[in-house]
């Protein structure tokens, strides 16, 4: 759900700014490929970036993490 006036953060947006080597790997694969598959899962259960990272990365581009304040 985007906000209106705002831009919503893209699929990897982070890891093609940061030239993660893994994220190199996946783009000069055929999408959907059996390598390209296993490429992907390094990024699903073993990123080499860090959580801290990724967060300030976000702060530095200006970025808002935003939730419904009904939300638990």
């Amino acid at each position: 759900m985007s906000i209106n006036g705002y831009v919503d953060y893209k699929r990897r947006e982070f890891c093609k700014d940061v030239k993660c080597r893994v994220q190199l790997d996946l783009d000069a694969q055929k999408e959907g490929s059996e390598e390209y598959e296993k490429i992907r899962n390094t990024c699903k259960t073993n990123c080499i970036c860090t959580t801290y990272q990724f967060h300030h990365w976000i702060i530095n581009k200006g970025y808002l993490i935003v939730r419904p304040e009904t939300a638990g």
